[in-house]
C-alpha cells in the first residue's frame, strides 16, 4: 500500500472522499506485518534513539480501541504504551491544554498511541465551546470569545508542539478513522441487538450523532489546518475494520523502515573479552 494515498497534502473535503475499502485477505496480511512490527520495534527499542507517537482520531465506533488492540498484539508489552483521554480532571484543568497530553508522550525507543488525542481541543470543545470554561482561561469571557481565531490559534499551537516532538526525536503519525454515517448507525445497532455488547452503548452516542454535520466540519477545518509534512494526517477508510486496521499498521511499518533502526553493539572492551566472559559463565 502507498501511504501517500491516504496523507492530507493538499486540502480536502471530506465529503468527497470514500470510508469503506475491501481487502479481501486483511487479516492474513496484518499477521505478517505485526510480526514485522514487532522485530523493528524490538530494535528501535534497543536503539533509543527515536520514540514513535500515533494520534487515533474518529467518531464514535470508528473501531479506535480494537485497531490498537489487533495492529500491537504482538509488539513486546514493554515497547507500546497507549493513553485513552477521557474528560479532563480537576488537576489537568488547571494546566494549559497541552499539558496532560506532553506528560503521556512515549520515552525514546518506545510507540506511544493516544486513543483520542490533543486535537478533542480544538474538536470536543469547538462542537460543545462551554466546555472551555472550564480551563478558566483569563481572556475568555462569554461564547463571543470562543470563535474561529480562538480554535486557529490552539491549531497553531498544536503544530508548534509537534514540531518540537518532531525536533526532539519523537515520530509523529496522525489518523482520522473515516466513518459514514450509515456504519456508525449499523454499530450502535449490534450494541443494542447483542446482550453482552450492551455496555458498549450510551445514550449519550445518540445526543453527539445529531451534531455529525458539526463534528464533520470541525473535523475537516483542523485536518486541513495541521497536517504537516514532519507530523502528516492519514485520513483511513474505517467502514470495513480489518482493511483500516491493515492500511494503518502498513503506514506505521513502512514509516519506521525509513530509520533503518540498529542494535547497538557491545563497548570494544567489553567485546575483545566476550570469550572471556563466556568461558567464567561455562565454568561455574
Amino acid at each position: 500500500m502507498n501511504p501517500e494515498n491516504y496523507k492530507i497534502k493538499n486540502a480536502l473535503k471530506l465529503s468527497t472522499l470514500e470510508t469503506r475499502e475491501v481487502v479481501d485477505d486483511a487479516k492474513k496480511q496484518l499477521k505478517k506485518i505485526r510480526k514485522k512490527l514487532s522485530k523493528i520495534q524490538d530494535t528501535m527499542y534497543a536503539e533509543g534513539k527515536y520514540g514513535m507517537l500515533i494520534c487515533l482520531q474518529g467518531m464514535d465506533t470508528s473501531g479506535k480501541d480494537s485497531l490498537i488492540r489487533e495492529v500491537f498484539k504482538d509488539v513486546n508489552a514493554r515497547g507500546v504504551e497507549v493513553h485513552s483521554f477521557k474528560v479532563p480532571t480537576e488537576l489537568e484543568l488547571k494546566h494549559d491544554f497541552l499539558w496532560r497530553h506532553y506528560v503521556a508522550l512515549p520515552p525514546k525507543g518506545k510507540i506511544g498511541v493516544f486513543n483520542r488525542t490533543h486535537y478533542e481541543n480544538v474538536l470536543v470543545t469547538r462542537v460543545h465551546p462551554n466546555y472551555i470554561f472550564g480551563e478558566n482561561i483569563p481572556s475568555v469571557k462569554s461564547l463571543d470569545d470562543l470563535n474561529d481565531d480562538f480554535y486557529h490559534n490552539r491549531m497553531e499551537r498544536i503544530n508548534a508542539f509537534e514540531k518540537h516532538l518532531t525536533d526532539s526525536g519523537t515520530i509523529v503519525l496522525k489518523f482520522f478513522l473515516n466513518l459514514s454515517k450509515e456504519e456508525q448507525k449499523n454499530r450502535l445497532l449490534r450494541r443494542l441487538n447483542i446482550p453482552e455488547k450492551n455496555w458498549k452503548f450510551s445514550s449519550g452516542d445518540l445526543k453527539e450523532r445529531k451534531l455529525w454535520d458539526k463534528y464533520m466540519f470541525c473535523y475537516e477545518d483542523l485536518l486541513n489546518k495541521t497536517s504537516k509534512e514532519t507530523a502528516p494526517w492519514f485520513v483511513i477508510p474505517a467502514d470495513d475494520k480489518p482493511t483500516a486496521r491493515l492500511i494503518l499498521a502498513d503506514i506505521v511499518l513502512q514509516e519506521l523502515e525509513k530509520y533503518n533502526f540498529k542494535e547497538p553493539t557491545l563497548a570494544k572492551k567489553d567485546l575483545a573479552k566476550i570469550d572471556e566472559f563466556k568461558a567464567q559463565l561455562n565454568n561455574e
